[in-house]
């Protein structure tokens, strides 16, 4: 089994593993684990893919809620899906109206066992309670000529035995001057995040945009994600990390594929 399964966490804890790009397993103390953006193709060429083997065999991770921020094929993925409902057919699936929908038309997973969440919407999920927010803003920003995104892009807050965890999805690049993008994930007062960036590519906020988005937020711990995947998209943690002010929140990397305890 996934050393996730065995592992006791205790009150005022919750564990996080993260796989790769922004895919991640959580579990609190009470048991629940929570799958946010699957994403495991047995299909990886070494001229795609940095690494050839998959970091998840989903038959060995039972997961009681699967959370999907966008319909991207690296964060809705319908293979991935399909394994994680043929291992545990309890499974509940929340996400963005297009997620949903593909789920629906993509898998055997059943409609009962498929939510549609919304931004400024929140869910319970056992002891969890999840918020979402946006990570990009339906109209886009077009005085940073940027224009609307193609699907729902959703980010979410996850409060849980007194820790509470941002995962950002894929934001806008600028997401640090948008008030109300900041202030939708601040208001919920999270520790850490879990923040898409990239230094040049330009979708995402750049390293010194990220610092700015970890600092308006009012974070105490940063961690890159949205790497250690793609060749051509992958770039260096601790590169970013000296972007990070002392004072400011503290940049904290996780190695691919393992897993953290935080309180």
């Amino acid at each position: 089994m996934h050393p996730l399964v065995g592992l006791k966490v205790p009150e005022g804890a919750v564990a996080v593993h993260w796989f790769e790009q922004s895919s991640f397993a959580l579990k609190d103390s009470a048991g629940t684990i929570v799958q946010i953006d699957p994403y495991s193709p047995r299909e990886r060429p070494a001229d795609r893919f940095i690494y050839t083997e998959p970091p998840l065999n989903e038959s060995e991770l039972p997961t009681d809620f699967v959370l999907l921020t966008h319909a991207h094929g690296d964060h809705t993925c319908s293979e991935t899906i399909r394994r994680i409902w043929k291992t545990s057919d309890a499974t509940r699936f929340v996400g963005p109206e297009e997620s949903t929908r593909q789920i629906s038309e993509e898998t055997d997973v059943p409609t009962e066992n498929i939510s549609e969440i919304r931004a400024g919407e929140s869910a319970t999920l056992n002891s969890l309670t999840v918020h979402a927010v946006y990570a990009k803003p339906p109209e886009g920003d077009a005085s940073a000529d940027i224009a609307p995104p193609d699907v729902t892009h959703l980010g979410y807050v996850i409060a849980s035995n007194g820790v509470t965890l941002y995962f950002s999805g894929d934001p806008i690049n600028n997401f640090a001057e948008h008030n109300e993008l900041i202030s939708a994930v601040a208001a919920h007062k999270p520790d850490v995040g879990f923040l898409t960036n990239h230094p040049t590519e330009g979708e995402f906020p750049f390293y010194d945009g990220c610092v700015k988005m970890a600092t308006r937020i009012g974070l105490k711990h940063a961690v890159p994600v949205h790497r250690a995947c793609f060749v051509t998209r992958d770039y260096d943690p601790n590169e970013w990390a000296s972007n990070f002010p002392t004072g400011g929140p503290e940049p904290l990397i996780i190695e691919r594929n393992s897993h953290i305890i935080y309180q």
